[in-house]
């Protein structure tokens, strides 16, 4: 399938358009001989996620791996709640780490009120740009919202009882562009369907997930798509016991439930990482960057596992369908005021 394309595409070029948001600084220090070491911290929900924490790490060690330790040392910290995000960072500070990443909007603050405290130290986040952008904060942005557009229109064309959901994490700009690109796409490939959406308040509740996806299905749902880290793994599970369909998030999820997880919303966080720190090897790193992965560059897409489960003629829509997306003839919305006015 063509469609494969859209999520095998590496981001260099994305690492080449990113937009710039304030003062950029290049970091031009002769790395020849010098050992990066880089430092990630996850949020609440864990480094074996099964979803964008697990994804990160793996491109870190993918990155070690490729280079060789004797260029890249990478390490994790995990935190197992949000008053953990400053002392992380504070221990990887103390380790001289020459890059610090942080996993997720939840890191927000700490990230930039470490930027501040510690101005030389180069620091990444995922998922979170800021408005006044700091010098030393690189962020990486995905097109989330288009990925999800393009799984809410395979579970509209594949549902058979008119009914999906979507289950949030936390209700946030990020969890938002999930649930309203999913929206979206369930609303372009089948009018008549309904969505059901609830938040969980939670990243890390694996049973609170199960609990709430067996809920929707006694109320009819046969697809459930959730954007919930560990949240999302317990959604999983309740589909595979009840035997209906799920969508996985952030990397592709169907070896959870290989007959159920019919398709993923990608983010191909693992290669970005990864890129970023290659660029901080090889002294070509910018700091203070907002580089987005969209579909156009194959830093969002869906998994190549979809052809698994998703009939042929499905997923030959859905490439049609991305290709307007693509070319701009269809604006996915991303906030909860954008889809009120979607397909208006």
């Amino acid at each position: 399938m063509k469609l494969k394309k859209l999520v095998s595409l590496s981001l260099t070029m994305v690492m080449s358009i990113g937009l710039l948001a304030g003062c950029s600084s290049n970091k031009k220090e002769d790395v020849s001989s010098k050992v990066v070491k880089v430092g990630m911290i996850t949020d609440v929900g864990g480094v074996h996620d099964e979803s964008f924490n697990q994804s990160s790490w793996e491109g870190l060690e993918a990155i070690e791996k490729e280079l060789g330790k004797d260029k890249v040392n990478v390490k994790y910290l995990e935190s197992t709640q949000d008053a953990d995000y400053t002392p992380n960072i504070e221990e990887f500070v103390d380790q001289e780490m020459d890059l610090i990443i942080g996993v997720g909007y939840k890191l927000e603050k700490a990230i930039a009120e470490a930027a501040k405290n510690y101005p030389e130290q180069q620091f990444a986040i995922i998922d979170f740009a800021y408005e006044k952008q700091p010098e030393n904060v690189t962020s990486l942005l995905f097109e989330d919202n288009a990925s999800a557009y393009l799984t809410g229109l395979i579970a509209g064309k594949m549902t058979e009882t008119n009914k999906v959901s979507f289950i949030g994490g936390q209700k946030g700009v990020v969890i938002s562009k999930f649930e309203n690109g999913f929206k979206a796409g369930v609303k372009d490939s089948n009018p008549d369907a309904e969505v059901l959406v609830q938040y969980a308040n939670s990243f890390s509740d694996q049973a609170l997930g199960k609990s709430i996806a067996t809920s929707m299905i006694k109320k009819g749902v046969d697809i459930v798509f959730p954007a919930a880290g560990a949240v999302g793994t317990g959604a999983i599970e309740a589909v595979k016991e009840n035997g209906k369909m799920a969508i996985g998030v952030d990397r592709d999820q169907n070896s959870l439930a290989p007959e159920h997880v019919i398709t993923s919303a990608m983010k191909n966080i693992d290669i970005a990482v990864g890129n970023l720190v290659k660029s901080f090897v090889d002294g070509s790193y910018k700091s203070g960057e907002v580089i987005v992965g969209t579909l156009a560059t194959g830093g969002v897409g869906i998994a190549p596992t979809s052809d698994k489960n998703v009939p042929a003629e499905i997923l030959e829509y859905v490439e049609k369908q991305s290709k307007e997306v693509i070319d701009g003839k269809i604006k996915v919305p991303a906030t909860d005021e954008e889809f009120k006015t979607f397909g208006k």
